[in-house]
């Protein structure tokens, strides 16, 4: 089987788990109260109904391209027995099985209590959304690690996978609340957009602090003190070196986002003129989601290689 489609299936299975669980964890902390119930803010329940039914669909079909990947064969020609034999006796297959249920409880919980879109739903749903995400952890590098450092390089996976998925679903939700027509937009949620952006700001600290810290565990487990310098003539540690300018890029769209643009923004709603300060928080949020789907796609690219510690 290509490695291509196996990168493109584990891209798209990370962007979706991501969303899955940073869009209700956008909903506790950035929202509130009634906020949380009214689909004109953000839809939750069909977000996270089609979210869930995709993520079902990706997972079936990443376990079956691992299959293939792992006998050298196409998809077409995976069998029944082969599948079951990787569900049923692999450590993949065990965290394909966490995964699916963690997702059928999400799926369940939707269509059971999504009506409510209570803060204890968000709650609810971010808990076995979180369990599906960290289920990744367990297909990746981390889990291969032994001992006490396996378990420090498994927990350092899975909070750079909350952290990630922190990020990308505010950003989602933002871009949401951002395109929609300015001309339609009433002052008040003028204001209420600008509350949001301003208040994702501790936030955004924490998640970014989580992933500087986390990402850097994973580094020095996966690349290794003797491979320090040598690691960046492997494709391994080229592609590491690009998710890294990457992260910074973001880095320094945030840093924009939060000390000029939003407080730009609120100063533009004053002033009757918000137009101009909403195509600015635009084009930023647009280049920041850009470099984290491109870091994704990276990291989907570098679950498929050897890092320099292990060659």
């Amino acid at each position: 089987m290509s490695d291509w489609l196996l990168i493109g299936i584990r891209f798209a299975l990370y962007v979706n788990l991501m969303l899955l669980f940073g869009l209700p964890m956008f909903g506790l902390y950035a929202l509130r109260g009634a906020e949380r119930v009214r689909s004109s803010v953000l839809p939750f329940r069909a977000l996270m109904f089609w979210l869930a039914a995709a993520a079902i669909g990706l997972s079936i079909l990443a376990i079956i391209a691992m299959t293939a990947s792992m006998a050298g064969i196409s998809l077409t020609e995976v069998d029944r027995a082969s599948v079951d034999m990787m569900i049923s006796q692999t450590a993949m297959g065990t965290a394909w099985q966490a995964r699916i249920a963690a997702l059928l409880t999400t799926f369940y919980l939707t269509i059971a209590l999504g009506a409510r879109k209570t803060a204890t739903w968000l709650v609810l749903v971010s808990i076995s959304s979180a369990a599906a995400l960290a289920s990744l952890a367990w297909t990746g590098h981390g889990a291969a690690t032994t001992g006490d450092v396996g378990t420090a390089h498994l927990v350092a996976d899975i909070v750079h996978l909350f952290a990630a998925g922190g990020w990308l679903g505010a950003l989602a939700a933002l871009i949401a609340l951002l395109f929609r027509p300015l001309g339609q937009s009433t002052p008040d949620e003028l204001h209420l957009l600008h509350r949001i952006l301003h208040g994702f700001s501790p936030v955004g600290v924490i998640i970014v602090a989580l992933i500087t810290v986390s990402g850097l565990v994973n580094s020095w487990m996966l690349v290794g003190s003797d491979h320090l310098f040598s690691a960046v003539t492997t494709l391994y540690g080229q592609l590491l070196l690009v998710k890294l300018v990457l992260f910074a890029t973001m880095l320094g769209l945030a840093a924009l986002n939060r000390y000029r643009l939003t407080p730009a923004f609120d100063r533009a709603i004053e002033a009757g003129e918000a137009a101009k300060a909403v195509g600015a928080l635009r084009k930023s949020l647009i280049f920041e989601t850009s470099a984290a789907l491109a870091i994704l796609g990276l990291v989907a690219w570098l679950g498929t290689l050897e890092p320099p510690i292990s060659m």
